[in-house]
């Protein structure tokens, strides 16, 4: 199925939750925000939520530095 990962088209398969898609992107869940459609998803919900076809995703990155 087709999302819309940070403004650029991606497949995910069906089923994909917001823990598997991070993992693939070799992201830690902490630090990270992502909004699906325009709702911030809370941590404790990665494992369960899952994608859905056309969904508008924002994955943001926190970046510690001096």
């Amino acid at each position: 199925m087709k999302i819309t990962l940070n403004g650029e088209m991606r497949d995910v398969g069906d089923g994909t939750t917001v823990a598997g898609l991070l993992k693939d992107l070799g992201f830690q869940t902490e630090g990270v925000v992502v909004e699906i459609n325009g709702t911030i998803i809370d941590r404790t919900r990665f494992e369960d939520t899952k994608f859905s076809e056309g969904d508008r995703v924002e994955l943001v990155r926190f970046v510690g530095g001096g």
